[in-house]
């Protein structure tokens, strides 16, 4: 069965999370550089059927575009471009990173481990997708 994929693409990083295969349970894939995504889905989606890639939206509070937004919407036309036939919808990013943060302390992870920025950015991947299971499925 396809899974789904969650991207939170950023300047330098990108993290990724997929679902299982019967698309019940959101776990974090890991970083990529964001110069390297492409090349990175090609052979990931060579080894496993994804059905549909989530991409996180930044947003302002009040909905307005961000310094980022402009960039993960030219993600999107590189996504278009190289994989055609796969579609690609855009979810409400705000607030995952914090929520990212705030997950890591309340499991405890030691301040060196929390200061790994890729981490964040895989754990707002995750809730990005963990988000959308919940209301979509």
């Amino acid at each position: 069965m396809p899974r789904i994929m969650a991207i939170d693409y950023g300047k330098k990083r990108t993290g990724l999370a997929v679902t299982d295969p019967l698309k019940m349970i959101a776990s974090g894939l890991g970083t990529v550089p964001s110069h390297e995504l492409i090349p990175y889905l090609k052979k990931y989606f060579a080894a496993e059927a994804v059905e549909l890639v989530l991409i996180g939206m930044p947003r302002n509070l009040d909905g307005s575009a961000t310094d980022a937004t402009a960039l993960v919407q030219e993600c999107i036309r590189i996504l278009a471009k190289h994989f055609p036939d796969m579609p690609v919808k855009q979810v409400d990013e705000r607030f995952t990173s914090k929520m990212a943060f705030q997950s890591m302390l309340d499991s405890g992870m030691k301040k060196k481990d929390r200061q790994q920025k890729g981490l964040v950015d895989e754990i707002s991947a995750t809730i990005l997708l963990q988000e959308y299971l919940q209301y979509n499925g």
